[in-house]
């Protein structure tokens, strides 16, 4: 799957045509009036009523003030959240992600460079924190953090598959285990980091996998918005999918930013969770004491 759709300007044309029809079926030819929402409704409204003049309808009228409007216009719904705002509105988008099921980033033909959206919101967030985008020190700030999200999300665009190879020849039977391995993810909640140390490990049965790679199953999974619990699962269903083991383990332990930088505020708190599957979850089962001896 793409990690992101382009449209083009034939593209949304189509759409703002469906749009079009839809309004036409709710008001025949009363005069109504279409809001723009900011900023990429105001592009939406203007290509719908592009199409009712090419279609030689005069009876579409912009609004400047939504609560004056007949219906909201918006270029995309993502999570929904900018419809609910105007929910009095009959409410018409170009894109409705959920309801087509798209995953991707969308890309409209009047953002010239792929990266003018995201740059842009962040130059918003800037200002809503209270300080100036245009300012010498934050001019290029919006470039950087689009660029350093690649990097710390990159775990988007991979899939366990991608790096894990198995070897039959070599395998043994003895506890493999990689342990105090760094790792760096993103609460899912605040997108603030969570870092810490993982000890990951499994039990052969016939195929064994480089201990890097090992590493890299982990980044994978933690270059993604996370929540500590489900990062352990997702490793240990990977190895569980590609390897057959009789029994994989990981363990994290972690300091979360959410709650040392903000909320309650303890720094020296860290949280500790682990995903044990096959021979290593039998209480009492020797490997399973194997493996907390030798991690600690």
């Amino acid at each position: 799957m793409k990690s992101k759709i382009e449209l083009t300007w034939l593209e949304v044309r189509k759409r703002a045509a469906v749009i079009h029809d839809q309004l036409k079926e709710k008001f025949g030819n009363n005069l109504f009036s279409i809001y723009g929402i900011p900023r990429g409704g105001w592009m939406a409204a203007m290509l719908v009523k592009e199409v009712a003049i090419h279609r030689g309808c005069q009876n579409i009228t912009f609004s400047r003030i939504p609560e004056l409007a007949s219906v909201c216009i918006d270029d995309i719904v993502d999570s929904g959240a900018t419809r609910t705002r105007y929910g009095g509105k009959p409410f018409y988008a170009l894109v409705d992600k959920p309801a087509e099921g798209i995953n991707q980033f969308v890309i409209f033909p009047w953002e010239t460079d792929e990266k003018e959206g995201p740059t842009e919101n962040v130059r918003r967030l800037i200002e809503f924190i209270g300080d100036d985008p245009n300012r010498e020190g934050l001019k290029e700030t919006p470039d950087r953090v689009i660029r350093s999200y690649k990097e710390l999300f990159s775990g988007y665009g991979q899939k366990p598959e991608d790096v894990i190879k198995v070897f039959e020849d070599g395998a043994c039977d003895e506890m493999v285990i990689a342990r105090g391995i760094e790792f760096v993810s993103f609460c899912e909640h605040h997108m603030l980091p969570f870092l810490g140390t993982a000890h990951i490990a499994y039990i052969p049965n016939g195929k064994v996998i480089g201990v890097s790679k090992l590493v890299r199953l982990l980044e994978i999974y933690a270059r993604r918005l996370q929540i500590q619990e489900r990062l352990c699962q997702q490793v240990t269903k990977s190895l569980d999918d590609h390897l057959k083991p009789k029994g994989s383990a990981c363990i994290l332990t972690a300091k979360h930013l959410c709650m040392s930088c903000r909320g309650v505020g303890k720094q020296r708190s860290e949280m500790v969770t682990s995903s044990l599957t096959g021979v290593f979850r039998e209480q009492g089962n020797m490997a399973r004491q194997e493996l907390l001896s030798m991690i600690r």
